[in-house]
């Protein structure tokens, strides 16, 4: 155990109780999920509003695809920040070097007009967003000892910080939208990004030993080949862009198919390397059904970027006072939630220590509060352009956040828990699969999305989801038995 590790198990400096290098990760994920949910909160309406408006004029089915495709390629591309940290970078360094590619993205969007700037940034802030991801929540681990009952409520911390971000970046960047204009909103994302690196690139130096570390280093007489592979992707990519076989219609679908084969390479290779032992395969095998809820569950949750957007901005009464406030501000009600209730979260996992739910309860729960969610649009569904008041969808996203709270932390956490040693990084970059999986799927699920179609929709979304996590609830002992130990 690494010094740092004993401090955070014994006690000594502490941040709120925390190994005091929590407050540093807080911070850097605070100004990149500015940047990230600033962005995203403009995508939809960028992609669908006409020319005339500043927007690109897309079909809302095809937008509401290509945000949960493109949402999809971000938790897609943690994959690729996790294998580089394991092999060739170190997670610190990948963190670091996905916030300047991050940062460039949004630069992009900013300053290139139309789809080009669209595509190039989405791609870079997808990429480095999907590096810098995995890294910092595999960071955040490196600073609890193994079995210390903290790491549970430090991740909810940690992702209390997450939601700060969350909240500010679509409060300023839909006023800078309804100000000045879609670009001028893209510009302050980029800015968030730049406070964020500035920060870090202040603070890394002060990171454990185990944040540099390799875990299983590429040899050197390997570089070349993967040099090539990586070359090889990139033109095949190219080629199926350029002659039409990928387009903006099938861009999901695709992502999907996508996702669910990464994962599947992803198991069998964690699952036949000799480096893991029998007990940590077990453990793995117990995280597969956590998989699967996860999933279900961003399919879901997602949803807030595709099908609640629309929603918004055609069945939402968002008349404050005589001032109609932009639709993307209906993104920052859920992280003011968050922010309210991570902190008692937190404080009741800790109080409940050893007698707190295990992870599959907890994950069985968040399902069916998902369902109740999409369960509680049916009586506001079907009635006319602004007739669902701002407090009506306070409410249902109020739901969406206690859901949340009990999937999305505590899945980073078992994640780590779960993890082979040698497959550290790389186990987190398979929670964020399931993620990548659901919000394709929340993408493709918004093109079923129409007002003739929402009760069914709402009802039928609803109903899976509770059924999903009765199922987990019941088979919640024989995973917790498999996880060998692992709360």
């Amino acid at each position: 155990m690494s010094a740092t590790q004993q401090t955070a198990a014994t006690g000594g400096k502490t941040f709120f109780g925390h190994p005091r290098m929590l407050a540093n990760l807080f911070s850097v994920e605070l100004w990149e999920r500015f940047s990230f949910y600033g962005m995203q909160a403009l995508l939809l309406y960028y992609m669908t509003y006409s020319l005339a408006e500043g927007g690109l004029g897309l079909d809302a089915g095809v937008a509401a695809g290509l945000v949960g495709a493109y949402g999809g390629g971000v938790y897609l591309s943690t994959i690729l920040g996790a294998w580089l940290a394991d092999r060739v970078l170190g997670s610190e360094r990948v963190l670091f070097f996905s916030a300047i590619i991050i940062m460039s993205g949004h630069i992009a969007l900013a300053l290139l007009p139309g789809a080009v700037g669209l595509a190039i940034g989405l791609v870079l802030v997808g990429v480095g967003s999907g590096g810098l991801k995995a890294n910092a929540s595999s960071l955040v681990g490196t600073l609890y000892a193994p079995g210390d009952d903290r790491r549970d409520a430090g991740f909810s911390i940690f992702y209390m910080g997450i939601n700060i971000g969350a909240l500010v970046g679509p409060l300023l960047t839909n006023l800078a939208w309804d100000a000045y204009g879609f670009h001028v909103g893209f510009g302050l994302a980029a800015i968030g990004m730049a406070a964020g690196l500035v920060q870090y690139a202040a603070a890394r130096k002060n990171l454990p030993p185990t944040a540099h570390d390799v875990e299983n280093p590429l040899p050197r007489s390997a570089y070349r080949r993967w040099i090539l592979i990586a070359a090889a992707a990139v033109v095949l990519i190219a080629v199926v862009v350029a002659t039409g076989l990928l387009d903006a219609g099938n861009l999901a679908n695709v992502m999907a198919y996508t996702a669910i084969a990464a994962t599947i390479a992803y198991f069998a290779v964690i699952l036949t390397s000799r480096r893991v032992t029998a007990v940590e395969r077990r453990r793995v095998y117990s995280f597969m059904p956590l998989f699967v809820a996860s999933a279900a569950f961003w399919s879901l949750f997602q949803q807030q970027f595709t099908v609640v957007a629309l929603y918004s901005e055609s069945r939402l009464d968002r008349n404050l006072f005589g001032w109609e406030m932009p639709p993307g501000m209906v993104q920052s009600i859920n992280p003011v939630f968050i922010i309210v209730f991570a902190g008692v979260f937190a404080a009741v996992w800790t109080r409940l220590g050893s007698r707190q739910p295990s992870s599959p309860v907890k994950f069985a729960l968040g399902l069916m509060v998902m369902g109740l969610a999409f369960l509680a649009f049916i009586p506001f569904a079907g009635g006319g352009p602004n007739t669902t008041p701002l407090l009506g969808l306070a409410g249902i996203l109020l739901l969406f956040t206690w859901a949340e709270l009990f999937i999305s932390p505590i899945g980073l956490s078992v994640t780590t828990k779960l993890a082979p040693e040698a497959f550290r990084t790389q186990m987190l970059a398979l929670f964020f699969l399931s993620i990548s999986l659901g919000t394709t799927v929340s993408g493709l699920l918004a093109g079923f999305y129409s007002e003739e179609t929402e009760v069914p929709y709402f009802a039928f979304s609803g109903i899976t989801a509770l059924i999903l996590g009765g199922a987990l609830l019941a088979a919640a002992p024989v995973i917790r038995r498999s996880m060998s130990g692992v709360r």
